[in-house]
């Protein structure tokens, strides 16, 4: 396997992270978009809220001091709400938020 030199490994790290970062920052943009459609469900803005709060707040249901599994909630309990927040949401909302957003 070929090494990279250094600074072009920090510099592809970099890249990746800040690829990251936009991708995420464009996701929460089109989930604030969903959540403020009319057409969105009130079940399905309730569990977007539920998820953005629980990831925000600064306690858990189960503490973060705890090896492995305080740090795995988060993993699980936050997208959880989110994929099923979208599974209420209409594709219809989806798509145009998607769109609004790029």
């Amino acid at each position: 396997m070929k090494r990279l030199p250094k600074d072009e490994a920090r510099r592809s790290l970099t890249d990746r992270l800040r690829s990251s970062a936009r991708s995420f920052k464009r996701e929460l943009t089109v989930y604030r978009c969903m959540y403020q459609d009319p057409r969105t469900p009130l079940l399905a803005k309730m569990l977007l809220g539920l998820a953005i709060g629980y990831a925000l707040l600064p306690f858990d249901l189960i503490p973060d001091f705890l090896p492995v599994i305080g740090h795995v909630d988060d993993l699980i309990i936050v997208p959880g709400l989110v994929l099923l927040a979208l599974k209420l949401i209409p594709p219809e909302v989806v798509a145009d938020c998607r769109r609004l957003v790029d």
